[in-house]
């Protein structure tokens, strides 16, 4: 089987744990009880995090065990800090990718990593984007899928775009987790089972239909998820651009051109669904990934990607070969 590369890993950096700095509340906490790791952030303790999120060398033997190669870790979402002032956010995430540097370089031919930006000023996020992308270690950045109430397809974002285009950076969408206040999210686990997709497929949609793809042809965009629902909506955004001045307000191509130009991961829990984001996007627009270490993680994306039954160059594709063409890109001499 070919080598494959997991593009879906989060992880905490060592150099981000409150027990380096104690007193400052803003850290991360993380210990294990009864066998589980528990994280604390904010006041709130969160268990949903079933695998290793700290030790890079754990995560490392934990993918190897279900026959991963290599990994893109990604910072935990939360640790984005959408919510902090853009200045405190900013120290928060040269901390991280210092950290993730540091990884990336302690395990060559096994890790690459995105990094962190201050997405809540914009234009800070893109001078930190240029200047991170200039030290040539971080493939790009995770970036959460709205931050405070405004989606990535804001003009107000364009600035990152642009600079995102021309540094070849890989740009993760990541839905925040917690992404809308009705109360229904709040019960039966609907706040991650359908919040979090939904969110994605309305970042995503409102990219496409503000035109950001075609503007940027060259983005390297890559949705968590599967896409959430985007292919679901796919004819409906079609449809209404053929007619509806509002819809085609800021969009010249099709809709589904404009989709065709991102990049998805496989994490869809379903063999018919994954195989219909195939047909639909191509075979080198999608990318093998998990979503280790948390509970609605793909315990067996190998696996996942195995028992759709293609061709050996398709698969090898999927499992591995879009992520190193897109990481040489990004950076001509990647780690996986």
């Amino acid at each position: 089987m070919a080598a494959a590369i997991d593009t879906h890993v989060h992880v905490i950096v060592p150099e981000l744990l409150r027990s380096t700095a104690a007193g400052e509340d803003w850290r991360p906490r993380v210990w294990r009880e009864d066998g589980a790791q528990v994280v604390e952030l904010g006041g709130k303790e969160i268990r949903s995090a079933v695998g290793e999120l700290v030790a890079v060398d754990e995560i490392l033997a934990d993918r190897r065990r279900i026959g991963i190669d290599g990994v893109v870790l990604s910072p935990w979402v939360p640790l984005l800090y959408p919510d902090a002032e853009a200045a405190a956010c900013l120290e928060r995430c040269r901390l991280q990718n210092e950290g993730l540097e540091h990884i990336v370089g302690a395990n060559p031919g096994r890790v690459a990593a995105l990094g962190a930006v201050p997405m809540q000023k914009p234009e800070l996020a893109a001078a930190e984007l240029a200047a991170l992308r200039r030290r040539g270690v971080l493939a790009g950045v995770e970036v959460a899928a709205s931050v405070g109430g405004a989606f990535l397809g804001e003009e107000s974002f364009e600035e990152f775009w642009a600079v995102a285009e021309e540094s070849a950076a890989i740009v993760f969408v990541h839905p925040t987790t917690r992404g809308f206040e009705a109360p229904v999210f709040q019960r039966h686990y609907l706040w991650n089972t359908v919040g979090n997709p939904l969110e994605t497929t309305i970042a995503a949609a409102q990219m496409v239909m503000a035109g950001v793809l075609e503007r940027h042809p060259d983005l390297v965009v890559v949705l968590a998820h599967g896409g959430g629902a985007l292919l679901s909506v796919a004819g409906r955004l079609s449809h209404s651009h053929g007619f509806q001045p509002a819809a085609r307000a800021d969009l010249g191509e099709s809709p589904l051109d404009s989709i065709r130009r991102f990049h998805f991961d496989t994490v869809t829990h379903s063999e018919p669904l994954l195989r219909g984001l195939i047909e639909q996007v191509g075979i080198e627009r999608v990318l093998l990934g998990s979503d280790h270490p948390f509970d609605m993680a793909d315990p067996d994306p190998v696996g996942s990607v195995a028992s759709l039954g293609l061709d050996e160059e398709a698969e090898a594709a999927i499992l591995g070969a879009n992520a190193r063409r897109l990481l040489r890109r990004s950076v001509p001499d990647p780690s996986p």
